[in-house]
């Protein structure tokens, strides 16, 4: 016995048919939850930013950054 089965998938939402659209509650509690996250961040954020690009080329690239660290100590050895 086949049974039928429909080509076109059926999608079930909370939304129960109706529009998706956000409450004013859901509004608030997002507006609330990224002020905190913007308080979070801190006065040294974009230092942080900075400092974790930093990290991330150098552990990307650890063999260039030990050959460059090793080349700019050898030239500063010779000027002195």
């Amino acid at each position: 016995m086949k049974t039928h089965v429909d080509e076109i998938p059926r999608w079930s939402t909370s939304s129960l048919g109706g529009a998706a659209d956000p409450s004013p509650a859901e509004l608030s509690t997002l507006t609330a939850q990224m002020d905190e996250c913007k308080e979070s961040r801190g006065r040294f954020f974009v230092l942080q930013c900075a400092v974790d690009t930093v990290s991330g080329f150098v552990v990307g690239h650890f063999v260039t950054t030990l050959i460059l660290v090793a080349l700019l100590i050898a030239i500063i050895s010779f000027l002195l």
